[in-house]
């Protein structure tokens, strides 16, 4: 007879800590896996969700030094962030998380000195695109089909105050994320999320722009659609052809990822929410 109470106190318990447990699984949080950095698995998470459901004060980006519901190992960054925002969001997460780690910093002083690296990025990518603007030959303000958007605009312009971020080369195709709003004021209205040289002829040659207006969450995937077009056409592929198989490859992208964000682990909410100072961990470089 003891032993079967025992045996029922034993089920209720686990059931109770079950329920509990369950009570602070957190679902639908992740949205994007961008890729390691500094050897951290970097993931675009639903903000909404997080301020929702989580912490009503969490603003771009996140780590585990500073808040314990980030599971160890992972960089967050909000969705809610721009394409243009993004590179300097994570590197400014990098760089507190590293603070609070390696010598328990305070959040504050660890927060202020990625404020100011945030700051040096700016001034730097200005710098280059100013630079990189002046050196252009003027460019032809149609598309792939001659086609001119704007009445009266010279048949060749110079391009100034466009670029904003350069974010590299992908397949030896130099990536730059460009102030839409202009180009669209300026330049073609019809610009969209993205374009390459191949359809805009004011895009100079072997550059693929991204509109800054877009989310980091798409950056990725209009990127890839960019790329597939460009590649299709350089091989004779017309146009239509070329953009219809790379809304089909980002098509793809998509499923992928959700697939793959279904294989991580469930987000359990700890007691604590945030730290204020790092905890200190010696395996830190």
């Amino acid at each position: 007879m003891r032993s079967g109470f025992r045996l029922l106190v034993i089920i209720l318990i686990i059931m109770f800590i079950s329920s509990c447990r369950e009570s602070k699984k957190i679902d639908g949080i992740y949205r994007y896996y961008w890729g390691k950095k500094g050897g951290y698995d970097i993931w675009v998470v639903d903000g909404y969700k997080v301020r929702d459901r989580i912490y009503n004060s969490f603003l771009y980006g996140g780590n585990e030094q500073r808040y314990p519901f980030n599971p160890k190992g992972e960089v967050w960054i909000d969705n809610a962030v721009s394409c243009e925002e993004f590179v300097l969001t994570l590197d400014h997460e990098l760089n507190e998380r590293h603070l609070m780690a390696k010598f328990g910093w305070t959040y504050d002083r660890s927060h202020d000195s990625s404020l100011r690296i945030e700051i040096s990025m700016r001034r730097n990518f200005n710098l280059v695109c100013r630079a990189h603007e002046a050196a252009l030959p003027k460019v032809s303000a149609t598309d792939f089909s001659g086609k001119k958007e704007i009445a009266g605009i010279p048949d060749s312009i110079s391009l100034q105050n466009i670029y904003r971020v350069p974010l590299g080369e992908r397949n030896g195709v130099a990536v730059w994320i460009v102030d839409g709003y202009q180009v669209r004021a300026h330049i073609f209205p019809d610009f969209g999320f993205s374009g390459n040289d191949l359809v805009y002829h004011f895009i100079p040659r072997g550059e693929i722009w991204i509109d800054g207006q877009i989310s980091g969450e798409e950056t990725e995937y209009s990127l890839a659609t960019e790329l597939t077009e460009r590649t299709l056409m350089l091989k004779g592929v017309p146009f239509s052809a070329a953009y219809d198989a790379a809304v089909t490859r980002m098509a793809l992208l998509r499923t992928r990822m959700d697939s793959l964000i279904r294989t991580h682990k469930p987000l359990i909410l700890p007691d604590t929410i945030t730290r204020d100072s790092g905890i200190v961990d010696p395996r830190e470089p």
